[in-house]
């Protein structure tokens, strides 16, 4: 597909649906079920991004293990996909855990749909020394790094310096729908309106583990920016920019969301009470 043709609908770069391999879906049902789920919230395209460590692509033999067990999974929930929701493109990347210093990402399977991007997460959401050294140096491998529920880490300053050092680096940023909603607690909801305040997020996912007690929190997401009158940044950050990372060219910038004069600074202060 184009992404032109992408952008019609919104796409997903971060989930887990593929049953039993990691802590998303259990089981082809629950896939199925969170597929439907997705798609009654405009969702056309998911990448869906299995776990991985990085620890294993220094591991051959281990890697080529791990790749082939969510090879056979992967190919299972698909054939089932395409038989409920032939309307749906249902493709596969991994979210690889940066758990050692020089992790090979040279190897294409590890990409976003065969595309050169890397969905990336620090361990333990926590960031470790010199992330962007590590950027730096991980993008020499020829490719490009997109930092996965990046409100979501712990050991921010203030300013967000060190998000802003990442960007510098050429790394772009996902941040998940649920932080809005407050699933992960205040401050990552406070971080992320940060971010989106700066303009520095570049595309939104749902990181949806594809259970049926889980929510998606897209609808919840879409109301703040309907609040806060930024439906230009919600086509960005929900069809334009996702389509445009997996379709090999760069995101576009997101406007800064403002709203109402002081409206978003009335918004933090209301979760910082």
């Amino acid at each position: 597909m184009t992404i032109a043709e992408l952008e019609d609908g919104i796409t997903d770069l971060h989930s887990h649906l593929v049953p039993g391999v990691d802590d998303g879906s259990r089981t082809t049902e629950d896939a199925l079920e969170a597929v439907q789920r997705m798609i009654d919230r405009e969702v056309s395209t998911i990448v869906t991004t299995p776990h991985l460590s990085g620890l294993l692509t220094r591991r051959r033999d281990d890697l080529e293990t791990r790749l082939a067990d969510v090879d056979r999974a992967f190919a299972e929930v698909s054939a089932a996909i395409r038989a409920r929701h032939p309307e749906l493109t249902f493709l596969r990347g991994h979210e690889v855990m940066l758990d050692c210093p020089d992790p090979d990402l040279s190897d294409q399977r590890l990409r976003l749909a065969s595309s050169d991007v890397v969905l990336v997460e620090w361990p333990g959401l926590r960031i470790p020394l010199e992330t962007p050294r590590v950027l730096e140096r991980l993008q020499r491998q020829g490719v490009r790094l997109l930092i996965a529920h990046v409100e979501r880490y712990r050991g921010y300053d203030e300013e967000l310096a060190l998000v802003e050092a990442w960007r510098a680096e050429g790394a772009m940023l996902q941040a998940n729908y649920g932080a809005l909603c407050g699933r992960y607690g205040e401050d990552a909801k406070v971080r992320m309106l940060r971010m989106l305040e700066r303009g520095w997020v570049d595309c939104l996912a749902s990181d949806f583990h594809g259970r049926p007690h889980l929510r998606v929190h897209m609808e919840c997401a879409r109301r703040v920016f309907e609040e806060l009158h930024a439906d230009e940044a919600w086509r960005l950050l929900t069809r334009v920019n996702p389509a445009r990372i997996v379709g090999g060219a760069k995101p576009l910038p997101v406007p800064p969301i403002e709203g109402e004069p002081g409206l978003l600074g009335k918004v933090l202060s209301l979760f910082r009470s």
